[in-house]
């Protein structure tokens, strides 16, 4: 999988090494056979607007995106086997437990997710942008 920096529209990173899952076997694998993430270690997953933690061995912070960059909802330290959704959410993105607040992602923080195109995915890397 692909790494990218994400940040907010200011230019703050919020995911120092964020992972992209953009197809289908890379949203399938997701975090499964991790044992935990990094301080600034994240998965960006896209579309996505639901997610699970079955069979996942650690809590996640769950960022719900709408498709203009705004956090939707953040739900924290989901533990194994849940799941968690955000109506309108058309990118997730996974954080070790604690991570959201610890950078400050809050309903309402607008995340640049047209980066991601300069860091090797989006449309200049023949992805197309995020849509639904």
């Amino acid at each position: 999988m692909k790494a990218i920096s994400l940040r907010t529209e200011d230019g703050r990173i919020v995911c120092e090494r964020c992972l992209v899952a953009d197809n289908a076997l890379t949203r399938m694998r997701g975090l499964l056979g991790r044992r935990g993430l990094e301080p600034g270690e994240g998965l960006l997953i896209r579309p996505a607007g639901s997610i699970h933690t079955f069979f996942m061995r650690f809590p996640i912070d769950v960022v719900f995106v709408s498709r203009a960059g705004e956090v939707l909802k953040v739900a924290r330290s989901v533990p194994p086997w849940r799941t968690s959704a955000a109506r309108g959410a058309k990118v997730v993105i996974e954080l070790g437990a604690g991570e959201a607040d610890r950078n400050g992602i809050s309903v309402g923080t607008r995340l640049d997710l047209s980066g991601s195109a300069a860091s090797g995915s989006g449309p200049a890397a023949g992805h197309p942008p995020v849509s639904g």
